[in-house]
């Protein structure tokens, strides 16, 4: 449609998106006037040049941005809206947050269960772990559980699982002092997220169930409460289980491993794993980057997606990691070499027939 050519109001809202309503109020308040008012009817009419104001128009108002910030991000270069439209997320971020911290406080007010002391942990490693596993964490609209970090607590200890079914990664935390007591749920990750810096920075965390909720208690220091996710999580201690035997097994520097997957060009990546050590190399083939290596076992030649082995390896701890290989289908375990606790599994992609 040429950008001269003119449509009714009910045309253009079904092109844009909006409402007739919307578009009469959007032009009383001068955001979107309509290219043409017929003086005896009264009837609106819009060109088809319009159809993208008004587009972005209602998507900046999808957003709740005021009207005034709509006009001035319209109006403005592309520079300008760019920083009148974070401008306006960091409000809505900062107002989250306040409510957040608001809600928190008020919930002893609202009276229920009191909390059930469920372990307690240094804040600092309890800060670590939630990093760690929290890059395995995933937003699936079908599985919203795979949002969140999977916490099952026993007496004697304290494990933090997350997954996006191509990665999983496990982290085992021992309580301090008085044993804790056995309890499970999915924490939002988000929320998590949001107060690792207050766990981290509190030299004791205590670890409590309330009800739809974890609450994380520290001397001196507000609380901070993370949601309880509805819905199944994976059960990841029978994929653990069946894993089965490492056939092939190689320690590798991680520093080294991490610059040759920055510098690999490419989506994918295999690693082809010998007697004689460890290579980054081109998924489809080619020579690759020996590692700082030593391998065990049968040889492998494995292919990941970089998105996916890439974190599996940046996560671990210490200077070398260990990688526990089962076949080019299987998934390899990434640990730290000194740090059994740590658990990162990662699953291959499979090669292209036709390469």
């Amino acid at each position: 449609m040429p950008d001269d050519e003119l449509m009714p109001i009910g045309a253009f809202a079904q092109r844009t998106g909006l409402t007739p309503s919307a578009l009469r109020f959007y032009a009383d308040s001068g955001l979107l006037p309509p290219a043409e008012v017929d003086p005896a009817s009264g009837y609106r009419y819009y060109a088809a040049g319009q159809v993208a104001r008004a587009t972005v128009l209602r998507r900046l108002r999808e957003l709740a941005m005021p009207l005034a910030d709509v006009g001035a991000a319209l109006d403005a270069g592309a520079d300008e809206a760019t920083r009148i439209l974070d401008g306006h997320v960091a409000q809505v971020l900062a107002h989250a947050a306040d409510v957040q911290r608001r809600a928190a406080a008020l919930r002893p007010a609202l009276g229920g269960a009191p909390g059930e002391p469920i372990a307690a942990l240094k804040g600092p490693v309890l800060a670590d772990a939630v990093d760690q596993v929290l890059t395995a964490a995933v937003h699936d609209p079908l599985l919203p559980a795979l949002a969140g970090v999977r916490v099952e607590a026993s007496p004697e200890a304290v494990a933090l699982t997350a997954t996006d079914r191509y990665r999983l990664s496990t982290r085992t935390l021992v309580p301090v002092g008085a044993p804790g007591r056995a309890w499970a749920g999915t924490v939002d990750g988000g929320e998590l997220r949001d107060a690792v810096a207050d766990i981290r920075r509190s030299a004791l965390v205590r670890v409590d169930a309330v009800p739809h909720a974890v609450r994380f208690r520290a001397d001196g220091r507000a609380d901070r409460w993370c949601r309880l996710l509805t819905g199944e999580f994976p059960d990841h201690r029978r994929m653990l289980a069946s894993l089965g035997e490492a056939t092939t097994r190689a320690v590798v520097a991680k520093d080294a491993f991490l610059r040759a997957l920055e510098e690999h060009p490419g989506e994918h990546v295999a690693l082809r794993v010998t007697g004689g050590g460890v290579a980054v190399r081109p998924a489809d083939g080619g020579p690759g980057t020996p590692l700082p290596a030593t391998a065990t076992g049968a040889d492998l030649l494995i292919r990941f997606a970089l998105t996916t082995l890439y974190p599996a390896v940046s996560t671990a701890v210490g200077p070398d990691v260990l990688l526990d290989l089962r076949g080019a289908d299987r998934p390899v375990t990434v640990r730290s070499a000194d740090r059994g606790d740590l658990t990162t599994l990662a699953m291959p992609v499979m090669a292209d027939p036709a390469a």
